[in-house]
């Protein structure tokens, strides 16, 4: 894995519309790594579930494959070691028991190792009430650790997209010396329409980081639409590139000066208190961290 430290990076997110067929997707996927590579990328991040979308259990199951087996990843692989990138799969769909999966995403180096491994943590299990229900922890098993890694020395947080909904990880992973938060994601178009970037936004302002979320994007084989809008947020929440509903390739370049800037601006990370929460007509019970100690 590569030891430079930079001070910027370009940067690019692939938007997919990942369908049932592992083959095809990893068929879309190669073609815009490729074309992001070429274009100047040195990191590049696919979104969640870049190998399937798929709501139906018994299809999953028979579709999927372990860790070790996943042509995906094994391709991928091969592909940053020969573009010599940092490729970030967002998300693959590996299974680990016959009746259970992993929603596992990949920081690959530019020698095609695989630097970090990261299950989501939370799991989709939300009905929207418009008839759309998910139950994610049906099918995955959730993680249970936050992860950490280097790229060319700038520091990333990995997260996949439902994680986006509590802050406390996102502040966790700042906390510990994330500069760039991490997104990929298959948000669906009825919360992507009315949260996604204003998700992403906060998450960037509350941190002092950059945001970066590769997405699914559009109608998908099995029936599911997802948002799109692939986004780079700076650390001061201004998005400085965004997709369509359609794939494609969204380029950007981060800049630590940004990150250092921010934090310097508003120091909350360092102004953080710890504090206690009571109820009427009783002692403080509850102890929150609101800074390390």
């Amino acid at each position: 894995m590569a030891t430079e430290t930079a001070e910027t990076l370009p940067v690019a997110l692939v938007q997919m519309r990942s369908g049932r067929s592992p083959a095809a997707n990893l068929e879309a996927a190669r073609a815009l790594i490729t074309e992001a590579a070429r274009s100047g990328a040195r990191y590049v991040q696919t979104p969640e579930t870049t190998n399937i979308m798929e709501l139906e259990r018994k299809i999953l199951f028979e579709t999927l494959v372990g860790e070790e087996d996943d042509p995906t990843l094994a391709s991928l692989k091969a592909l940053a070691a020969e573009l010599k990138i940092f490729l970030h799969i967002g998300s693959l769909a590996l299974k680990v028991t016959e009746n259970r999966a992993v929603n596992r995403g990949f920081l690959l180096s530019p020698e095609g190792a695989i630097a970090a491994r990261y299950d989501k943590i939370h799991m989709f299990d939300v009905s929207l009430g418009n008839g759309e229900s998910y139950h994610e922890s049906n099918a995955y098993k959730a993680g249970e650790r936050a992860v950490l890694a280097d790229v060319a020395g700038i520091r990333l947080g990995l997260t996949i997209c439902y994680d986006l909904r509590f802050p406390a990880l996102y502040r966790a992973l700042a906390e510990s010396g994330a500069q760039v938060l991490t997104v990929p994601s298959a948000f669906t178009r009825a919360t992507g329409e009315a949260h996604w970037q204003v998700l992403l936004r906060a998450r960037a302002i509350e941190n002092g980081a950059y945001v970066l979320a590769a997405a699914q994007g559009g109608r998908h084989e099995n029936g599911r639409e997802t948002f799109g809008h692939s986004l780079v947020v700076d650390p001061w929440g201004r998005v400085i590139a965004e997709g369509s509903t359609d794939p494609g390739v969204i380029l950007a370049e981060i800049d630590l000066k940004e990150v250092a800037s921010a934090r310097a601006r508003i120091p909350s990370l360092t102004n953080g208190r710890r504090f206690e929460i009571s109820e009427p007509g009783q002692s403080a019970h509850l102890h929150v961290v609101g800074a390390p100690s």
